[in-house]
């Protein structure tokens, strides 16, 4: 095993040791037009079932993609309008976590 993934195997133990902490959510704010589309993914009906046979990117886009749905019915249920129309919502740590990573590969 090399290096990298033995330090990469740590990085996800950590990632488990912080979700059992429980960590609180952060206060964020969505600009308006990406709030819309986080809500849009929420309400797109998806009666797709998940492929039997799928790459690992291909997973790693539908996850990224149900991440978006989240922060979605987030965005629905408990975002506020500032007073410039972006959205101020209470995020799960991991939800931001995920947007956050995506935004390193795009």
């Amino acid at each position: 095993m090399s290096e990298y993934a033995d330090e990469a195997r740590v990085l996800g133990e950590i990632g488990t040791a912080f979700r059992a902490a429980e960590l609180p959510p952060l206060r964020v704010t969505v600009p308006a037009a990406l709030a819309a589309r986080a809500v849009a993914a929420w309400e797109r009906d998806d009666e797709g079932a998940v492929p039997p046979v799928e790459d690992a990117a291909e997973r790693v886009r539908r996850h990224r993609a149900g991440t978006l749905a989240l922060i979605g019915l987030t965005i629905k249920e408990r975002g506020q309008l500032d007073a410039a129309g972006n959205t101020v919502v209470d995020l799960s740590p991991e939800l931001i976590g995920v947007a956050m990573d995506a935004a390193d590969k795009i």
